[in-house]
């Protein structure tokens, strides 16, 4: 299992015994390629969303996320923050919802990346909407925030980690972007 360097053995064992607990196939990670993502401690707001929810980044993410939103609101366009920092609980809550809800878990898992997982408990990944597309669809693709997004996200530091026929087995998500640190 590919970890981040900063994840210690009783993290590990939470997430291994919370993947057990939802029905996630012992090999996810292994498969899918994806390491097993730290939980930030320390995390500033960077703002609300259109529901009111405070969302929050470490405070390098929160710094890159100021300049890159400035950058495009001097460009003239309209960035709107969805959601940003997710703990390990929020993101087993998700997948507990889709769950009780009938959906399969291996097409949960093609959507939502399991507990331990998400970029999101890092707290430097965010996801970015813009007016008319908050719901996370891949219509985002089709806006000129995503095409501007495209060619100016990585000056601040963020990629774009889903595109389509990803590695990782997860849909395409134009809308979300992980600042990487230097």
């Amino acid at each position: 299992m590919k970890t981040a360097p900063d994840v210690d053995l009783v993290y590990v064992q939470r997430i291994a015994a919370l993947g057990r607990e939802l029905g996630i196939p012992a090999d996810y990670a292994a498969r899918r390629g994806l390491p097993l993502q730290s939980e930030a401690t320390e995390v500033v707001s960077v703002g609300t969303s259109p529901e009111g929810r405070d969302v929050c980044l470490i405070p390098a993410a929160a710094a890159a996320w100021r300049e890159l939103h400035a950058a495009a609101t001097q460009a003239n366009l309209v960035l709107l923050l969805i959601s940003g920092f997710r703990s390990v609980a929020r993101q087993a809550e998700i997948i507990r919802a889709k769950l009780a809800a009938g959906q399969a878990p291996d097409a949960i898992l093609r959507l939502v990346a399991a507990p331990g997982y998400s970029e999101h408990h890092t707290g430097r990944a965010l996801d970015v909407g813009s007016p008319g597309e908050l719901t996370l669809e891949e219509s985002f693709a089709l806006t000129p925030a995503y095409g501007w997004l495209t060619q100016h996200a990585s000056r601040f530091g963020f990629t774009l980690t889903y595109p389509r026929c990803n590695p990782y087995g997860i849909a395409f998500e134009p809308w979300h972007w992980c600042w990487q640190q230097p």
